[in-house]
């Protein structure tokens, strides 16, 4: 009686679900500053995420946020709060697009209905650049201030992690590692990154 109840036991543990699991990724640098506007992706099966609206304001000259994350045919909208005129563009592959000369106050939409990096840059002022990473996929987000981020609801095994950031010392500004996941954790990510400059890199 006691095998048979060890077997029945061992079965219903054998046909259990796995569960998801919460991945809580820590980007520093080489010199173990935390790294903000990090774009984290994991390559795991899961739901796409539902397209939303976003907004990128244009506010003393740079785009805020500088960074984003938005899923498959979501719109953005660009908003000049600035007392003259921006021309919002981008020459990427995932979305090429012109927004000509608008003024204070005037918004202007994209949808994004290609997964992929976006690089918007302002064809007056050449110091301002951005970048929209379009995903389809519920595990992608960028690092906070502490150069941090958490993606919940992974599925259990070993999934390709993509660290990404416009400074990065890595072909396509990308580190690609392997993770596990399956049960909650924090993986540390340290990177390589290149001073700050002006000029705009178009993907």
């Amino acid at each position: 009686m006691l095998v048979r109840a060890l077997i029945a036991a061992v079965a219903v543990l054998l046909a259990a679900p796995a569960l998801a699991s919460d991945l809580t990724v820590a980007v520093t640098d080489d010199g173990g500053r935390p790294v903000a506007d990090a774009v984290v992706i994991v390559a795991a099966p899961g739901p796409r995420p539902a397209p939303r609206r976003f907004v990128i304001n244009q506010h003393n000259m740079q785009f805020a946020p500088e960074v984003m994350v938005v899923p498959l045919g979501s719109t953005v909208t660009f908003t000049n709060l600035d007392p003259f005129r921006h021309h919002v563009y981008s020459f990427s592959e995932a979305k090429k697009f012109e927004l000509k000369l608008f003024g204070q106050g005037e918004q202007r939409p994209v949808t994004f209905d290609k997964a992929g990096l976006v690089a918007i840059g302002c064809n007056i002022h050449d110091q301002m650049q951005g970048f929209i990473h379009v995903v389809d996929t519920a595990f992608a987000e960028r690092t906070d201030a502490h150069g941090r981020v958490t993606l919940h609801g992974l599925p259990p095994g070993q999934h390709a992690l993509h660290v990404w950031h416009a400074r990065l010392r890595a072909p396509g500004h990308e580190l690609n590692l392997q993770v596990d996941t399956g049960a909650d954790r924090t993986v540390p990510v340290q990177v390589k990154l290149r001073a700050p400059s002006p000029q705009m890199t178009h993907y």
